[in-house]
């Protein structure tokens, strides 16, 4: 009885996994039936990951502004517009170094949302007003410094930064061999990453998952892994803003799941009157949050304005919309205190498979708005739903 019901628990815990394999199938099979090759080719995989690297690292900010009570910000996307324009600008048209150009965008990013976290944690103006002022304020902003026109090209120093692969310049069979043995080698640490925390549990006499459901856990991820970095090989090697991707991704999933401060998110989310009488500073917490969405929106901006190899007023648009419905449909908990980094990228991947899915079929872009929609609404349902049954 208890096995079966570890069995449902991680069943249940990872339902958009499952839903994303499933969605992945599906697509492929309507793919090949029309006669347009598969989901899973090579070019098909690299082109998946570099149209949603943005969306990855939107939605982990993202993840901790709703984590703090189901909070959301709207000004992402207007943020991303304003620091690509900054960029263009410094870079096009005032040929400043890359490297200064960088660090200023970096620093205007973390500005805008430092200004906006301060109405929000400081003067306890709602997050839905200040960022919703905050779209139309820095989507303004941005026009004027573009003066609506569009700055391109950038050079290619910069562009090697986010849109380069690893290794360049390479025989197919160099980018193969290197791609294999990179995967190869993410997957040995991944697992003596699993067993050592595994290990330490045991120890501490900590709840597990059931040993034979682990080492299944161990063999998918090390399986996806491995025909990943396959693909890839195939295609034109390792993308550097994967890398990148990986690498916020990697810093917030420690920084929620292990420091003190990324739990204080969690029990700020879950009752905040309680975590402020805990002796938690719920404003710094509210304050960090929104800092950080900001930081993380102007380094979306320097990816973004990379892949598109220009700076234009129209960029950004609905990418708060993509990052939320990723970390709803990922499993963070419309209410607060629920959900996960790793989460928030399965349902970032989920929508990078839908919309390149309806994409390669054919599917009219309007059509495709509207099933987005309705996956959000359903993700929503669901959360909504289980937490009542829970407190019946």
């Amino acid at each position: 009885m208890a096995s079966q019901l570890n069995v449902k628990q991680t069943l249940k815990q990872n339902a958009m996994l499952i839903a994303l394999v499933f969605v992945m199938i599906f697509f492929d099979v309507l793919i090949r039936a029309g006669g347009r090759g598969s989901l899973f080719d090579p070019g098909n995989i690299t082109n998946l990951i570099r149209q949603n690297a943005y969306v990855v690292v939107l939605a982990t900010g993202m993840l901790l502004c709703i984590l703090t009570g189901g909070n959301i910000d709207l000004s992402v996307g207007s943020i991303v517009c304003l620091v690509g324009a900054i960029a263009g600008t410094l870079i096009v048209s005032l040929h400043l170094n890359i490297y200064l150009t960088i660090g200023i965008c970096l620093i205007a990013g973390l500005a805008i949302g430092a200004w906006q976290g301060f109405w929000i944690a400081y003067v306890r103006i709602p997050p839905f007003i200040v960022t919703l002022a905050g779209m139309l304020l820095w989507r303004g902003l941005a026009l004027v410094v573009l003066n609506g026109l569009t700055l391109n090209p950038f050079p290619e120093n910069y562009l090697r930064y986010f849109t380069s692969f690893i290794p360049s310049n390479a025989s197919g069979t160099v980018v193969f061999t290197i791609s294999l043995v990179v995967g190869i080698i993410v997957s040995a640490v991944y697992v003596a990453s699993e067993v050592i925390g595994r290990v330490n549990k045991n120890k501490k006499k900590y709840e597990t998952t059931p040993l034979p459901v682990w080492i299944a856990k161990l063999a998918v991820i090390v399986a996806v892994v491995l025909a990943l970095s396959i693909l890839l090989g195939k295609s034109k090697g390792i993308p550097v803003i994967l890398i990148l991707v990986g690498v916020v991704v990697l810093l917030y999933s420690y920084f929620t799941a292990k420091t003190v401060p990324g739990r204080y998110l969690y029990a700020i989310g879950g009752n905040e009157k309680a975590a402020k009488m805990s002796g938690v500073n719920t404003n710094k917490m509210l304050f960090f949050a929104y800092a950080n969405m900001g930081f993380l929106a102007g380094l979306t901006a320097l990816m973004c304005v990379a892949r598109f190899n220009s700076a234009a007023p129209s960029a950004g648009q609905n990418y708060e919309l993509d990052a939320i419905a990723s970390c709803f449909i990922g499993g963070a908990s419309a209410y607060g205190g629920t959900g996960t980094v790793g989460g928030a990228v399965i349902g970032a991947v989920f929508m990078g498979v839908l919309n390149q899915g309806m994409s390669i079929i054919g599917i009219d872009s309007n059509w495709q708005l509207a099933v987005k929609g309705a996956v959000l609404l359903a993700a929503v349902v669901f959360d909504v739903v289980s937490k009542n049954k829970k407190k019946a």
